[in-house]
């Protein structure tokens, strides 16, 4: 009899442990889902009802150290120009940059490439930087459009 009891003990401690587990782990697999799909959501870049659509990213400029370097399109960087970089672009495409912070907006030309990030990101002149108002910051969040239909 005692037998019988200690393989009843040993069973009812599995079963517990087993609906402790699964209990454990719900929260965890929910906000594993969550952030799928939030991910889903920025890599399809679905517009958002009131948002303008486009992609949140990170702007930076080019450093001084560039200036008359060959960009990828062939063309020299000029830091007067509104030209940009950006990692999937077509060269020649327009983009129309709008900064978060101050709402303020700048037209540029994709002439270069940037290495790929994790987040949406652009490389501006330091015109474009300027127009946009974050030269002293180094950075700033910004929503990329681009112009004509292009992608």
């Amino acid at each position: 009899m005692a037998l019988l009891n200690r393989r009843g003990m040993v069973a009812l401690t599995i079963a517990s442990q087993s609906l402790l587990l699964q209990i454990q782990t719900l929260p965890l697999q929910a906000a594993e889902l969550l952030s799928h799909e939030k991910k889903d959501n920025i890599e399809r870049n679905r517009p958002v009802p009131g948002k303008i659509s486009g992609k949140e990213g990170i702007a930076t400029y080019y450093a001084r150290k560039y200036t008359g370097k060959r960009t990828a399109s062939g063309s020299r960087y000029c830091p007067k120009k509104l030209t940009a970089a950006h990692p999937s672009l077509p060269l020649g495409s327009k983009v129309k940059v709008v900064n978060l912070a101050n709402k303020k907006e700048v037209h540029v030309t994709v002439n270069d490439r940037c290495r790929k990030r994790s987040v949406p990101f652009i490389d501006l002149s330091r015109a474009a930087a300027e127009k946009l108002g974050f030269i002293r910051q180094g950075t700033a969040q910004v929503l990329i459009q681009p112009l004509d239909g292009e992608s």
